[in-house]
């Protein structure tokens, strides 16, 4: 196997690098590749180093598989390449997500989706962790509306926001903040940019990417995106109306019994999910579990999962593990 990786000097290449021995590609040949600046950059992987290449390089290589983490801008010019060059491409940016002839994979939901593309795109990772929750409850009892409440933390933005948390938190001006306010001590109710409708890039990420996924085009769902002051891991608030009455017992153990789902729910020892320990983990982790008194269809939950890891590489590792096994490269 012949590996790519596309954006590897930032933080979610450089957790594709330690989360490829987890899905079969202990043994692969693996090259990266950045921007510019980044060439002839040496980064540690197994037991030597890892050079940054020109992505003009990379084309020249033969790949099988090459994931993208470099934008969208990067990948719509050069991810059509790489598949004429006969490499299947798993890109992790928004370039595609909602191109309809480009399947939005999340394995544990609808791989079958993929088809034989040879082009994926790889969900938001708010979407991700989100769908793998819905997901059994939309097959066993069908959805009706979704409302979601995300606490996102500063690796979804990148190293520049992890550099402004820690800057702020040591008392140190930084003169590269990658929000319009202190993140330290505060939440940003401002995921990306704002629309005409009041309406941020990231909460119709969730809302359009979960309608394809899930295969709702008409799915009632509308989202708030926050920003808090937490380096790794994305928690989600989330209420369900359902389409038929069920007791939460059942609800429970659908949860419980779902591909990818961890539940942690046992709030009388105080025992649910929180993102200082999902870190490096590949699940999603559901609690808070109870009936919705307002509706008697609806149902709340709580979701955490790294957003680095589930979020991108590990979904977009999956993807790979599974095309690769059905598609011999």
């Amino acid at each position: 196997m012949r590996i790519g990786i596309v954006g590897v000097t930032g933080l979610v290449g450089r957790t594709f690098l330690r989360a490829l021995p987890y899905y079969g590609f202990d043994r692969a040949e693996v090259v990266g590749a950045a921007s510019a600046r980044s060439v002839g950059q040496r980064i540690p992987f197994r037991e030597g180093e890892l050079v940054v290449e020109p992505l003009e390089a990379l084309l020249e290589r033969s790949l099988d598989v090459v994931f993208f983490s470099a934008g969208a801008v990067v990948s719509r010019e050069w991810a059509p390449r790489f598949v004429e060059k006969g490499a299947i491409v798993i890109d992790n940016s928004s370039a595609w997500r909602l191109e309809p002839h480009v399947p939005l994979i999340v394995p544990e939901v609808n791989l079958s989706a993929r088809g034989d593309a040879r082009l994926i795109a790889n969900p938001n990772c708010s979407t991700i962790q989100l769908v793998v929750a819905l997901a059994p409850l939309a097959r066993e009892f069908g959805l009706e509306r979704v409302i979601v409440s995300t606490y996102q933390a500063v690796t979804g933005t990148g190293q520049k926001a992890v550099d402004q948390l820690l800057a702020e938190r040591a008392g140190q001006s930084t003169s590269r903040a990658a929000y319009p306010h202190p993140i330290d001590l505060n939440c940003l109710p401002q995921c990306d940019v704002f629309d005409a409708e009041g309406y941020t890039k990231e909460e119709w990420k969730i809302i359009r990417e979960t309608r394809k996924i899930l295969g709702l085009p008409e799915l009632a769902i509308t989202a708030t995106a926050v920003r808090v002051p937490v380096l790794g891991g994305h928690s989600e608030s989330v209420n369900v109306v359902l389409q038929r009455e069920v007791d939460i017992d059942t609800v429970r153990q659908v949860l419980q019994d779902a591909e990818g789902v961890v539940l942690q729910d046992e709030p009388e020892r105080s025992f649910y999910p929180m993102p200082r320990y999902v870190e490096g983990q590949d699940a999603v982790f559901v609690g808070r579990l109870r009936r919705d008194t307002s509706h008697p269809r609806g149902v709340n939950f709580w979701i955490v999962a790294d957003n680095l890891r589930k979020g991108a590489a590990t979904n977009a590792l999956q993807i790979a593990q599974h095309v690769v096994e059905k598609t011999p490269v």
